[in-house]
């Protein structure tokens, strides 16, 4: 079997690509303007000017006050660079389905059908995208680049994303945020793609690297992916269940009423706790419930984006 068959075959979406573009094309013609501007000729420095040099970025007000010619150094003049982050671990393979569609698809899937439509946007515009991919360790890199080659690329790694791993991977966020951000140098748009599902005393850590993340002028956000249902409300049949930890194997035997209202508590605390921080830190915050329809979910987020600044 080819690896195209695999993929039709597989547990992802078939055609990521169609897909993708067919959610782009649902969206797109409620947007008045292209909610991405770049960070195109953003101002660096000034240089003294020399002999011979183009007179085209003569800083003449300078000039005036000096007596001397500088230029306006600038940095890399580019459309956008975007560079998405992705939470592989086995958490973010929750519901198990057999198959995805855009109207069935787990939190993995959404993360890579929400990927694969911002994509089709970038491309519009000529942008530049990279792709990180993390569970217990940094699983893969792919630098920003604006290439038909680079975007399919990243658009093959998302297919193979879909296919959980035989063995339980956990989460290590905070550490594998703190190689990103300085991995990701030059001034980006940065989604993080996770369910923020982490041991309790990882909290203040995982606050620690958002907040590297989003330093030297990187727009972070942050779309917080649950099945909303199940996560948040702890909503099942109150019978005897036993509940088994997919990163760690641990399980637990209970009826669900037991825990029903102080979970609820507890989950409704820690996504306040971000909501918070992400305020504080001008990082933007998304909430996604994956039972919900992906179009109105990205619309509202693209909606919002051009009004956030």
């Amino acid at each position: 079997m080819n690896l195209q068959e695999q993929i039709q075959n597989g547990p992802g979406f078939g055609r990521l690509d169609l897909l993708a573009k067919k959610v782009v094309e649902g969206f797109i013609s409620g947007l008045h303007a292209s909610p991405f501007h770049g960070f195109s000729a953003e101002f660096a420095e000034h240089t003294l000017y020399h002999p011979g040099q183009s007179t085209k970025h003569i800083d003449w007000k300078l000039y005036a006050k000096t007596d001397r010619l500088y230029t306006k150094k600038y940095e890399e003049e580019t459309n956008l660079r975007c560079h998405v982050i992705i939470d592989q671990s086995s958490s973010m393979h929750y519901p198990a389905l057999k198959k995805q569609s855009l109207r069935a698809y787990n939190k993995i899937g959404f993360a890579a059908l929400a990927t694969a439509s911002l994509m089709q946007l970038f491309k519009k515009q000529r942008d530049a995208m990279g792709l990180s991919l993390y569970s217990d360790a940094y699983d893969f890199y792919l630098p920003e680049k604006g290439s038909e080659r680079h975007f399919q690329l990243l658009l093959h790694q998302l297919e193979q994303m879909l296919t959980p791993s035989s063995s339980r991977k956990k989460t290590a966020t905070y550490e594998v945020l703190h190689q990103i951000a300085e991995k990701v140098k030059r001034r980006s748009l940065i989604f993080l793609f996770t369910d923020l599902l982490q041991a309790h005393e990882d909290q203040e850590q995982l606050l620690a690297a958002l907040r590297h993340l989003n330093h030297n002028k990187h727009e972070l956000v942050v779309f917080h992916t649950l099945e909303a249902s199940k996560e948040m409300d702890f909503d099942f049949e109150d019978t005897p269940k036993k509940f088994t930890d997919v990163e760690t194997g641990e399980e637990l035997a209970v009826y669900p009423s037991q825990l029903q209202e102080a979970y609820r508590q507890q989950m409704k605390s820690y996504q306040n706790l971000f909501k918070q921080m992400c305020l504080k830190n001008k990082i933007q915050y998304q909430t996604v419930d994956i039972q919900k329809d992906l179009h109105k979910i990205l619309i509202t987020y693209l909606i919002e984006r051009q009004g956030f600044k």
